[in-house]
């Protein structure tokens, strides 16, 4: 049944090494992430510079090799997201950790999985955050959790840290139907939980609007195109200005941490749409 699937559904591009039989489960997992084109995004974020990747003609050998390097050893995909797989070494890992799927999977109330159709991925860099809450003693063990639809990623934690730098780069895919990104702030506890230390939302509707009207923009020179007012429903410090920057559309943003004392928090978000 699996293997049939496979043939019929032009998705689903990825085999293991060993053409295993794949699962329903692991054919409805890439089905779910979008099909080869968001697995791309992830699984081939980070290809080192000059590095080539193997095309029709060549040989079986470089294909295997680039396979096994892309989705078994996972030399392309962030550090910070590479798992284990539940598989023999000579197989491709072709399920995906419950950290990738979840972010990609969403439930409805009348089926039991829907599939949801995504228009891009949003790169969101967590700068740094300033003037923190105090949580602990004296300081706080600070970390960022960004969610979207049911998608949650988190930065690492930094220890007593009141004006933490993450500089840390964290993905999440956005389906056609998405709302604000929530921000969180948590202050890490070892033997309780932990402590929120403010909160925020981040309207992406001006980011993505302005990307697709503009199409391509290594088209473009450096240019403003878009803009987030701050106003008092949002927790904007100032205006979040859309620019087009050496090519790619991204977005300075700076927050000010609601339903808490004090705090800010200063993101830099990319548009990646899912052709690139």
């Amino acid at each position: 049944m699996a293997q049939h699937r496979l043939s019929v559904n032009c998705t689903l591009l990825v085999l293991s090494v060993q053409l295993d039989d794949w699962s329903d489960e692991d054919i409805d997992a890439m089905i779910e992430v979008g099909g080869n084109s968001s697995a791309n995004a992830i699984y081939e974020a980070y290809i080192p510079e000059g590095y080539s990747k193997p095309g029709p003609d060549s040989t079986h050998g470089e294909r295997s090799r680039f396979i096994r390097s892309k989705y078994e050893l996972q030399e392309f995909l962030k550090s910070s997201l590479r798992i284990t797989s539940r598989k023999s070494s000579a197989s491709i890992q072709s399920s995906f950790s419950t950290k990738i799927l979840d972010s990609f999977r969403i439930k409805s109330s009348k089926e039991p999985e829907t599939v949801v159709e995504y228009i891009g991925l949003l790169k969101v860099k967590v700068v740094k955050g300033i003037n923190l809450a105090i949580r602990d003693m004296l300081t706080s063990d600070p970390y960022v959790v960004l969610t979207l639809g049911k998608q949650t990623i988190q930065t690492a934690v930094i220890k007593s840290n009141l004006n933490p730098v993450w500089n840390e780069e964290l993905m999440l895919s956005v389906p056609q139907n998405f709302g604000p990104v929530k921000l969180q702030v948590y202050d890490y506890d070892t033997f309780s939980a932990d402590d929120i230390m403010g909160e925020a939302e981040i309207d992406i509707q001006p980011l993505i609007t302005s990307a697709m009207v503009y199409g391509d923009p290594e088209m473009f020179s450096n240019m403003q195109i878009g803009k987030w007012l701050k106003s008092q429903d949002n927790a904007l410090i100032e205006d979040s200005i859309v620019n087009i920057i050496d090519g790619k559309v991204k977005q300075q943003v700076s927050l000010k941490l609601q339903n808490v004392e004090c705090g800010e928090i200063y993101l830099q978000l990319e548009w990646l749409p899912l052709d690139q």
